[in-house]
């Protein structure tokens, strides 16, 4: 009689020893935030109750609209070459005009080794001699005829729909005083800048009817 071995009895593996955790790193103390007193209590000078006044973020920015919209036309760049040792070294010299298209209206000329600088030498300096003439709406109230050394330019007033009728430096002079109508004629010169100080020196002349009314009672 046979007898079969009995079975060992199953052992349950001995759980491993859990791990020390690693121990954790000390938590710095929280410190509330500092609070300090800008109001109208003791070492403050805002406000009663602590309280800010509005802030002044744009205390900088100038309000939209500041000043009118200035009207910059370059009329001509003459480059001037020098000649030296190694080759040649070249200058500009800008004339600009600037006006405010409502009468007002300025010439300068600027000088330097770069276009760009000469643009903004000439921009500013024209700035700088601004006038102002007498327009009738928009065209002129009468005749005239402006002369500076060799140029010569006659301006006509015109009707409505006529338009600017005028080239060059004239033109440029015209639409910066703010001209819409006018029909004009240069007869001299036709270097740049004798046609603008001459058309210049023709709108100068420029009289209302008004202004010579009172001239006449106050004689």
């Amino acid at each position: 009689m046979s007898t079969e071995p009995s079975s060992a009895p199953e052992t349950t593996p001995a759980a491993a020893p859990e791990a020390a955790a690693p121990e954790a790193a000390p938590q710095r103390e929280q410190r509330a935030p500092r609070q300090f007193n800008r109001g109208g209590g003791p070492g403050g000078n805002r406000g009663p109750g602590g309280n800010r006044g509005p802030r002044r973020d744009n205390r900088d920015q100038k309000p939209e609209g500041d000043g009118p919209t200035m009207i910059e036309k370059v009329v001509f760049i003459n480059r001037c070459a020098k000649v030296v040792k190694g080759g040649r070294r070249f200058s500009f010299a800008a004339l600009a005009v600037v006006g405010d298209g409502k009468g007002k209206v300025g010439i300068g000329y600027g000088k330097a080794n770069e276009v760009p600088d000469a643009i903004k030498k000439g921009t500013a300096n024209a700035h700088k001699h601004l006038v102002t003439v007498k327009l009738k709406g928009d065209t002129i109230p009468h005749d005239v005829f402006g002369q500076y050394d060799g140029g010569r330019v006659l301006l006509r007033p015109a009707s409505p729909g006529t338009g600017l009728i005028a080239g060059g430096g004239v033109r440029a002079v015209l639409e910066a005083a703010g001209v819409k109508n006018i029909l004009t004629k240069s007869m001299g010169s036709s270097n740049h800048i004798a046609v603008v100080h001459a058309t210049l020196n023709g709108l100068l002349q420029l009289r209302l009817a008004e202004n010579i009314a009172n001239v006449r009672k106050s004689v």
